[in-house]
């Protein structure tokens, strides 16, 4: 038996615990739930924006160096951003909203459901909290390929040396890595954006978290599921695209709802007692 998760459901309002009922019905009878993460999710750990208020870096706008040019023209000074972020994002872990999505997806999985989380994120905190099923959009910063090589390639690989000793960074032959990134310019990963659309066209549910959804083709995605007939529910404190459009929206933080979510389909199940792991981590 499993132990509620920390959240704040008393001081919610009437209407977001509603919601949240609601919400947890419709995952409690789902064949298939797809979780989406975006930048929001991350920031409630502490996950850096990696810009100043100006968007520079070292007095360089990040929009130039996500480039493949910025790469070609200066490796060195491009993954030394790399390296700053890394070391960053080494200081920082899951929330309780990562705990709580592992726990969604072990629900699932045990009713003999599908799940699929979809994350626009690249600080590998999924993983580290124990999601098994990850698309990973945009890539993984803890991850690295050859360099003029793309998404999909085989000489894809951890790379979890923080910070680097030398920049920048080459395989055992001397062939020059590049962090496994999409950057602007680049096509997403064919099998990744592929795996995602799929989930979203099987999907009875599909939770929407942390995202303001402008960023394409991902934004897509929650519409394929209302196009035909699912529920979208979109959970963001302020207003996104998806404001007005999803099938709910609950204006809260990722990590206030998710845990909250997971304890009322856990009350729909009958679970009483002590001993998630998910508690112990929230």
């Amino acid at each position: 038996m499993e132990e509620r998760l920390d959240d704040d459901v008393g001081s919610m309002s009437e209407e977001t615990a509603a919601m949240i009922a609601q919400t947890a019905e419709w995952c409690f009878s789902a064949r298939h739930l797809v979780v989406l993460t975006g930048a929001g999710v991350s920031a409630e750990s502490g996950v850096p924006t990696f810009r100043d208020k100006n968007g520079l870096w070292d007095k360089y706008d990040v929009t130039t160096l996500a480039t493949p040019d910025a790469f070609e023209k200066d490796p060195a000074h491009v993954w030394k951003w790399y390296d700053w972020r890394r070391q960053r994002c080494a200081g920082v872990g899951p929330n309780a909203g990562h705990y709580a999505i592992v726990e969604l997806e072990r629900d699932v999985e045990e009713r003999g459901g599908r799940f699929t989380l979809i994350t626009q994120n690249i600080d590998n905190l999924h993983n580290v909290a124990g999601s098994r099923n990850v698309l990973e959009l945009h890539g993984n910063i803890w991850k690295v390929r050859l360099a003029g090589t793309s998404p999909d390639d085989i000489s894809v690989r951890e790379h979890l040396e923080c910070p680097i000793a030398e920049l920048p960074p080459r395989d055992e032959h001397g062939r020059l890595l590049r962090p496994h990134i999409i950057w602007f310019g680049e096509m997403l990963s064919p099998a990744v954006i592929q795996g995602a659309q799929l989930a979203a066209q099987r999907a009875d549910v599909m939770i929407v978290a942390g995202t303001a959804n402008v960023v394409y083709p991902s934004a897509s995605l929650p519409y394929m599921v209302l196009n035909r007939g699912g529920k979208v529910v979109n959970i963001n404190p302020g207003v996104s695209e998806l404001s007005g459009k999803s099938t709910l929206t609950i204006n809260e933080k990722s990590g206030v709802v998710l845990p909250a979510l997971v304890n009322e389909i856990r009350r729909l199940r009958g679970d009483q007692g002590s001993g998630s792991q998910a508690e112990a981590n929230s």
